[in-house]
């Protein structure tokens, strides 16, 4: 079959349209699809305003053989789940705990001093680092062989429409914080460059049948299912925004003010988060990205998850002492409808076949579901939840790890050196010193 060296080629060669590229940039048959190695993903998913630490951690570490309640959605997976204890955000400085909890999350430095105040904290602004998120997606693309279409997607579910420092957890580097795509419909336009508006949708594959038939002669039987399947889906996904109730704006969330949600954007969160982790797994099986984030809400997000039966909000709920038995069951609801999120997106990770590769999507991904505090009535920063699904980091899964305070920053390190990229420091240099965590791989 011939193989041709470049999309330019390609595209020229047949006469196709340009539109008809994101069809085609992961099929392995073509020459220019990036097929040399192991696809590794990353997916960071972030929930706010803590845990219930007793209906969540595992009381001792080594093999999971069961789950807490917040975690119980997770039980398919338990043998490719990772449960890290013990990792603290040490990160000092300007700014509230949940600030620093969020702006130092992926990136383990200091925020900038800056004019955003939160309670009776020192003012701060945005984060003095970049993201691991986005160091892991620039080392892949600076490799041709694993370069993807976007570098990374930052995903949202729920994301207020203000930008603080409470709202962003991803940063391109020092000041530059990136803002997370929380409307579907945005989305896929990103991925598709269709889609305007409810209004005027039109299918996007009505005018790319010709080329697509062009393109079904020139590759193989495998790669015409894939190509099958990934039209399948984008008709599928503007039958579903089409058809979906407009999402409206939301408004912001900052301590001192009532967030303001929107009451019926509030009750579409579960749509929306669906939708999301649908077009991110699409956007991994046509190999867009190997990276991803996905933010429900905020720090200190108010959310009221009245489809579990919770009808105070989030942030309002997290306050409540331990001894408030009636919250810490709704906290518990709540993340344990944060886990079957995660579950969801596990699933169709898993029954998504390796793209010309072996085994399954989530055989070459971990999804790594993380909190920017412990527990939200202290405010504390240790025992950050960090819990790992899937086989894209070679770890060893199946087991709970304790460990006794240790800096995020390594943490943040040893997902680097998984993917290759041995850097020695991120962040806080001061906070790096024993290198990468150990008893992971």
């Amino acid at each position: 079959m011939a193989r041709t060296t470049t999309r330019r080629d390609f595209v020229r060669k047949l006469g196709i349209g340009g539109a008809a590229l994101p069809f085609i940039l992961n099929l392995p048959s073509l020459g220019f699809a990036n097929q040399g190695g192991r696809k590794q993903r990353l997916v960071v998913v972030f929930s706010p305003n803590g845990v219930v630490q007793k209906n969540f951690w595992a009381d001792e570490p080594g093999p999971l053989t069961s789950f807490k309640p917040s975690l119980e959605p997770l039980e398919p997976f338990r043998d490719r789940t990772l449960l890290l204890k013990g990792v603290c955000n040490k990160i000092k400085g300007d700014g509230d705990g949940h600030m620093r909890g969020i702006g130092c999350l992926l990136t383990g430095a200091e925020l900038f001093p800056g004019n955003i105040q939160g309670g009776s904290d020192t003012p701060a602004g945005w984060a003095s680092g970049v993201s691991i998120d986005q160091e892991i997606a620039n080392f892949l693309q600076a490799n041709e062989a694993t370069r993807t279409r976007f570098g990374s997607l930052e995903f949202g579910v729920m994301v207020p429409e203000r930008a603080d420092t409470w709202t962003r957890m991803s940063y391109a580097g020092p000041n530059k914080p990136l803002t997370p795509i929380d409307d579907p419909y945005q989305m896929f336009n990103k991925l598709y460059g269709r889609l305007k508006d409810q209004e005027s949708l039109k299918s996007i594959l009505d005018d790319l049948q010709d080329d697509l038939k062009k393109v079904r002669s020139h590759v193989s039987a495998e790669d015409r299912r894939l190509l099958d399947e990934h039209a399948e889906f984008v008709r599928a996904m503007e039958l579903q925004l089409s058809t979906s109730k407009p999402i409206e704006d939301v408004g912001h969330a900052v301590p001192e003010l009532d967030p303001g949600l929107d009451e019926a954007e509030n009750d579409q969160m579960p749509e929306i988060s669906k939708a999301q982790i649908d077009l991110l797994v699409n956007s991994f099986a046509a190999d867009f990205n190997r990276v991803a984030t996905l933010q429900y809400t905020n720090s200190v997000g108010q959310a009221k998850m009245r489809w579990v039966g919770v009808e105070e909000g989030h942030h309002e709920l997290s306050h409540e002492p331990n001894s408030n038995d009636e919250a810490q069951d709704k906290l518990t609801k709540i993340n344990h409808w944060f886990a079957e999120q995660i579950a969801y997106l596990a699933k169709r990770l898993d029954e998504t076949p390796e793209p010309g590769g072996e085994g399954t999507m989530l055989d070459n991904t971990t999804i790594v579901w993380t909190n920017e505090l412990g527990a939200g009535n202290s405010h504390t920063r240790n025992d950050i939840p960090f819990v790992l699904v899937g086989g894209g980091l070679n770890y060893r899964m199946g087991r709970a790890v304790h460990y006794d305070r240790v800096n995020h920053n390594r943490l943040l390190m040893s997902f680097a050196h998984a993917f290759g990229h041995h850097i020695d420091r991120f962040g806080n240099p001061d906070y790096c010193g024993e290198g990468t965590l150990p008893d992971l791989t």
